[in-house]
């Protein structure tokens, strides 16, 4: 389907997505990607429906490969400055404007796209239905995965390697037993009654 009839068939349309607005904890991440016709990737999919050992092999693939890609992300700061929508769509909108060569158009993954210079277009399901949003969702669930890992490393009480962030039963009570940490979104409710739980007020 071509969402963009105005531009001519060689335009540069790149897919972007995002990874991490559902967890308590670090950064939301997002990709962009601008997939060579020339080059396939066999594979792509939405990032949800791989497992964790084929996203990094496909990863790799999309970086050797594609025309251009970014990872761009907003910060625990900026998530609580702006609250997750609006961070997420930052994240995006940096990803897409940092591409080189650059987009001449952008397919979102969602119902809504971000501030941009370019003609975009929102698409529901477009990690499974879209190869270049596909591709971006991979990416940015990559390196969010990876930076959880590194979380971890900083604050292993949490069990950041496991859930990434994610509310689960176990996340919540880490977080009931030891309060917030500097990577805890203090905007989200579950974090925020942590907080008071431990003494603090937000």
């Amino acid at each position: 389907m071509n969402r963009f009839p105005d531009l001519p068939s060689d335009a540069r349309v790149a897919g972007t997505d995002e990874a991490g607005r559902g967890p308590l904890a670090g950064n939301v991440v997002a990709a962009a990607v601008i997939l060579d016709p020339s080059q396939p990737i066999d594979g792509l999919n939405d990032s949800k429906k791989l497992s964790a050992k084929r996203r990094e092999s496909l990863f790799a693939v999309i970086c050797e490969r594609a025309l251009s890609w970014q990872i761009a992300e907003a910060s625990v700061a900026e998530i609580d400055s702006l609250n997750i929508l609006h961070a997420s769509m930052l994240a995006m909108q940096r990803a897409v404007l940092a591409l080189d060569p650059g987009a001449d158009a952008v397919l979102v993954d969602g119902n809504r796209t971000p501030d941009l210079p370019m003609p975009a277009a929102a698409v529901v399901g477009g990690d499974a239905s879209e190869a270049a949003i596909a591709a971006a969702s991979i990416l940015a669930k990559v390196a969010r995965d990876r930076q959880m890992l590194e979380l971890h490393k900083r604050f292993p009480a949490y069990g950041f390697d496991r859930h990434k962030g994610y509310p689960t039963a176990a996340h919540r009570e880490a977080l009931a037993t030891h309060g917030p940490c500097d990577a805890h979104r203090l905007s989200f409710a579950p974090v925020r009654a942590a907080r008071r739980e431990a003494g603090a007020v937000y």
